[in-house]
């Protein structure tokens, strides 16, 4: 739908189709954007990086002349960072990101892994654990195992592994290189934020500029969905409060989308090329309710049972498949897995993207081949 410049409180109906455009207008997947790395992954909101190689292949797959370097040398100096956000998921953020975002999640955070690991830290005052645990941090960066192993020293009834992963959402703990370098490997060893970062976090943490930033990314959305994003509850309250400066408008299901009034919003019909997208996109990750991207039934096949969120196709703006990328001998081969028979032209675009994909990803490939597997 085209973007409108009258006062919030409008209440137009969106299609799924709509939803879809102004998504993946927002997330830099209808056209490659002409911006920073910085600048994508503060517009992203950070990237969902369980895994090291996904931010990589998500950027290259929104950003104009992307090159691996450019978001490794932004790991190594300390520009951007790996730490549990939203949902307690690994988020790859800009280190101002990681100061702004993580005061506004800490209670959603120690709330998330006293349910988890509680029973297994029987007599631990949680407050003592932080401080020891963030004193360790500081001391060397130390994996989870290293962390639990020597706080089971002053707590040994405690379990250790849930000694290690509470303080990761007690402190801010931060992955430090390798980690997170595109070839490279390593152990996940963290240090805290402020310590990587040599800056505080921030001291007026605020819930608002967080939702605005959730809508400015991934809006129109509901309560729910943003809910949904970030792990944290009750937001209602948090967008009644910002109705003033909000537009609003419905799903054809009738709930309440909220979005700000500036927002792109691209009509329904705008064209939308073929993309590759990562494991664990956010496009796929970030509404209660997916349909703007995916059917439920698709979704089902996407996201697997072990929490695995499998790469996928968009055609059309819509997911219609599954990628997964093999290396052997010296060759590469992208394996392209559609849900339904694709036309013609989709299956020539998206063998050409898929060159694209083979050369950014297995460059020292002597051999590079795309092919299509049977729809199933």
């Amino acid at each position: 739908m085209p973007r409108r410049s009258s006062s919030a409180n409008s209440a137009d109906i969106l299609s799924p189709r709509a939803l879809n455009r102004a998504l993946l207008g927002r997330q830099m997947l209808l056209r490659r954007a002409d911006a920073s790395v910085d600048e994508a992954l503060e517009r992203l909101v950070g990237m969902q990086a369980q895994a090291p190689n996904p931010p990589y292949l998500g950027l290259w797959t929104r950003l104009d002349g992307f090159r691996l370097e450019d978001l490794a040398e932004r790991i190594r100096d300390r520009r951007a960072v790996r730490i549990a956000l939203m949902r307690s998921t690994i988020f790859l953020v800009t280190a101002r990101d990681c100061l702004a975002l993580r005061p506004v999640l800490a209670e959603a955070l120690k709330g998330w892994a006293t349910g988890v690991h509680g029973k297994g830290l029987p007599g631990v005052d949680l407050d003592a654990l932080a401080v020891a645990g963030r004193a360790l941090a500081e001391e060397a960066p130390r994996t989870f195992h290293e962390l639990g192993a020597l706080l089971a020293e002053r707590w040994p009834k405690a379990d250790p592994s849930a000694l290690g992963n509470m303080v990761r959402n007690l402190v801010p703990l931060v992955q430090v290189p390798p980690r997170g370098l595109w070839g490279e490997s390593g152990p996940a060893a963290h240090t805290t934020a402020e310590a990587w970062l040599g800056r505080p976090l921030n001291a007026e943490p605020s819930v608002e500029a967080m939702v605005l930033r959730y809508l400015a990314a991934f809006g129109p959305a509901t309560a729910r969905d943003a809910q949904h994003w970030s792990g944290l509850k009750r937001l209602g309250p948090v967008l009644d409060r910002l109705r003033p400066q909000l537009r609003t408008f419905r799903n054809e299901g009738g709930a309440e989308l909220f979005d700000l009034p500036d927002a792109p919003r691209p009509d329904a019909d705008t064209p939308a090329p073929v993309r590759f997208l990562p494991e664990f996109d956010n496009v796929l990750l970030s509404h209660a309710d997916r349909a703007r991207v995916i059917t439920e039934e698709r979704r089902k096949r996407v996201f697997t049972v072990n929490g695995i969120i499998r790469p996928t196709l968009l055609v059309g703006g819509f997911v219609v498949g599954m990628w997964k990328m093999e290396r052997e001998r010296g060759a590469a081969t992208l394996l392209i897995q559609p849900f339904e028979p694709l036309s013609a032209p989709d299956r020539a675009a998206l063998e050409d993207e898929g060159a694209r994909l083979l050369a950014f990803a297995a460059a020292d490939a002597e051999r590079r081949d795309v092919r299509f597997e049977r729809p199933a």
